[in-house]
């Protein structure tokens, strides 16, 4: 007989692909999820895993359970939650995937304002593609994700978040740093860095683009990169412009290691959105989490807005040291 614990260990071992992933984020040892897994396996003769050097994947028999141990799970969580309940202790995981790069530098502000008022949770953002995270929502692996894009679904529901601004960025030495601002036919003539084809960024200066008559093959694309930190790094090197998240740019145009520029008629914007499934009930910590995002939502937008290039060092009780 199989016991609750080991089908958790089975389940973070499926999501991590790895042994040693799974047993960091349980506090275990290695070797202790290896025997746990090989217990699981012995006890009903099956090979629930297919090793292949450090990393795992789930074999024929794992994949046909990994749905109904999901399920064991998540309700032993709100069967815990309900005993949680009764103690007034609110804690526990708090799993989020995220998408957009502007999300990326939100989040951890956020999680750390509602982590000031809810001690006991402890917050991960997993970093994802966006496809990823509309698959392991439906899929019942994250409660939670944030995107730049609402898809029609029945089993879905998204609430607009924040409004991202993306704007150009050239180096400081630039002919338009000095003046602040440019024409889009200007762009022709420019080296661009872009993202990757897939990127919500890019999906949206391509469409701002094409409906002032510019098309994304007529520009002189020097590079394409998949991480927005490291356009701006190219940025700031000389190696090109860029259009990105003014969140990601922050700290760059603070120090004054790139420009922002304004192109005429062109406003760059896009909504960030949370998701979450309608069918999977939430638990205590999951519903707090909603209940705060939606109350802040105005706040939050008004805060962004203020922050013209840099994020401020507070969000009401979040602060920030270095060194």
């Amino acid at each position: 007989m199989f016991e609750l614990s080991h089908l958790r260990v089975f389940l973070i071992a499926a999501e991590e692909q790895s042994f040693s992933r799974a047993a960091a984020r349980l506090g275990l040892s290695q070797s202790a999820v290896s025997q746990i897994i090989q217990t699981l396996e012995r006890a009903y003769d099956l090979e629930l895993f297919e090793r292949r050097g450090r990393s795992v994947v789930l074999s024929d028999a794992g994949r046909a359970i990994l749905p109904v141990v999901r399920e064991a799970v998540n309700a032993a969580r709100l069967v815990e939650d309900a005993l949680l309940n009764v103690r007034q202790d609110i804690s526990g995981e708090l799993l989020i995937g995220c998408s957009t790069s502007a999300g990326k530098y939100l989040l951890p502000i956020l999680l750390a304002d509602f982590q000031h008022q809810f001690p006991g949770v402890f917050p991960r953002v997993q970093i994802m593609g966006r496809e990823m995270v509309v698959n392991k929502l439906l899929e019942y692996e994250i409660p939670f994700g944030v995107t730049s894009r609402q898809i029609d679904h029945s089993d879905l529901e998204f609430f607009p978040l924040f409004e991202d601004h993306i704007i150009l960025i050239v180096p400081p030495d630039h002919p338009w740093a000095k003046f602040g601002h440019a024409h889009p036919d200007d762009l022709l003539n420019q080296p661009i860095i872009t993202r990757e084809e897939s990127s919500g960024t890019r999906e949206a200066v391509v469409e701002a683009l094409r409906q002032v008559g510019l098309h994304c093959n007529l520009f002189k694309i020097r590079m394409e990169l998949g991480n927005p930190e490291a356009i701006v790094y190219a940025v700031e090197r000389g190696v090109g412009i860029a259009f990105v998240s003014r969140l990601v740019a922050a700290r760059s145009l603070a120090l004054g290691l790139v420009r922002s520029v304004e192109v005429e008629g062109l406003t760059l914007k896009r909504m960030i959105y949370v998701s979450r499934l309608l069918s999977q009930p939430m638990t205590r910590v999951q519903n707090l989490f909603w209940e705060y995002l939606v109350q802040r939502r105005s706040e939050l937008q008004s805060w962004l807005e203020r922050s013209n290039e840099i994020l401020p060092t507070g969000f009401d009780h979040v602060t920030f040291k270095v060194g």
